[in-house]
């Protein structure tokens, strides 16, 4: 069943002298959408619960979405698009699927399936059109971590011996699929959560591993880093997350770092409480988004305010080649926005 919307409506608001133009989209899908992929100014994915896919290939104008035959049960919180007819997604959740489409979602293939009862995927991203990683939650205390080298169509387990090896309580949180950040042509970066929030990095597509304390509120499974963002030298960087059961609590919940992750600042001007994803709009301004609101910075993290106090977001996205920006979340919602300087 498939479902054809165009925007509606929006709204301005103007901060630091920055007004930003949300379009909301009426989609008419029941859906928690938290997977979202943006491939330049014309070409977008989204994924979410129910089994729901969208795709719109205008700039966000027009949508389609489809709810998959077969897997409406599904979580597909995780999704990675390379065109207008190419993506993979995989869900949330035991068994673990992923799916991989080349005609624009009409059609999908199965080509993994994980059975293990703790098999729980958080993110996927890719350093080149073919080569990617996916990681979940861990399996006997090692980080699930799968690569790809023909752009999704196998996917391989890692060795143990390149699986990181977790501690106890330690995980990750799949709340915007930005847990992972491949960046350059070698780098990617893990966050986790829970009783120890902490980076992983490695610097050989995930051969070797080192590991970043942060100073992010952790210690319960309900705490931790729920998104990290880096810029393209990998020195300035910023982690959101906090308590998702306490979404206004302002303690810890959001930093900066110019190093690398040597050391972590605290903002002078937090965001507004618990963000489940952040996304760098330009070298120096970025966008972080929640359950209660979505905030902007133009310093690089150091200070934030208020952007948007529309509730029930999850994710926020920039194109990788391009200007676009797209905010998803619960009960189907869908926002493009516009950014004009």
């Amino acid at each position: 069943m498939k479902f054809y919307t165009i925007a509606f409506f929006c709204f301005s608001t103007v901060c630091n002298s920055q007004q930003f133009t949300f379009i909301p989209l009426t989609t008419g899908v029941n859906s928690s959408f938290r997977g979202l992929s943006i491939v330049n100014d014309k070409v977008a994915w989204v994924s979410g619960s129910k089994g729901w896919f969208g795709r719109s290939v205008d700039g966000g104008k027009n949508w389609t979405f489809t709810q998959l035959k077969g897997y409406e049960k599904l979580d597909f919180r995780s999704i990675y698009a390379f065109n207008k007819t190419t993506a993979i997604i995989a869900n949330a959740g035991s068994p673990a699927h992923i799916l991989k489409t080349t005609d624009g979602g009409e059609n999908w293939n199965e080509v993994y399936v994980n059975n293990d009862k703790n098999a729980f995927i958080d993110g996927v991203d890719f350093w080149n059109a073919k080569e990617g990683i996916i990681f979940g939650d861990p399996i006997n205390s090692r980080m699930l971590l799968l690569k790809t080298l023909d752009q999704g169509e196998t996917w391989t387990e890692q060795p143990e011996s390149n699986r990181p090896l977790l501690n106890e309580g330690e995980a990750s949180f799949a709340a915007s699929g930005t847990t992972v950040r491949c960046v350059g042509d070698k780098a990617v970066i893990i966050a986790t959560g829970g009783k120890i929030s902490r980076l992983w990095i490695s610097t050989d597509k995930g051969a070797n591993w080192k590991t970043t304390e942060t100073p992010i509120l952790q210690g319960q499974p309900t705490q931790g880093i729920f998104s990290v963002a880096f810029s393209k030298d990998q020195k300035t960087a910023v982690i959101v997350g906090g308590d998702f059961q306490q979404d206004s609590l302002k303690k810890d919940h959001v930093f900066y770092t110019l190093d690398g992750g040597l050391r972590w600042n605290s903002p002078i001007t937090p965001t507004r409480g618990y963000r489940e994803c952040v996304e760098y709009i330009t070298s120096n301004m970025l966008i972080a988004t929640g359950p209660t609101g979505t905030d902007v910075s133009y310093d690089g993290g150091k200070n934030w305010s208020a952007s948007s106090d529309e509730k029930s977001f999850h994710v926020i996205r920039k194109a990788r080649k391009g200007k676009l920006v797209v905010l998803a979340g619960g009960e189907g919602k869908l926002n493009v926005v516009k950014i004009n300087k």
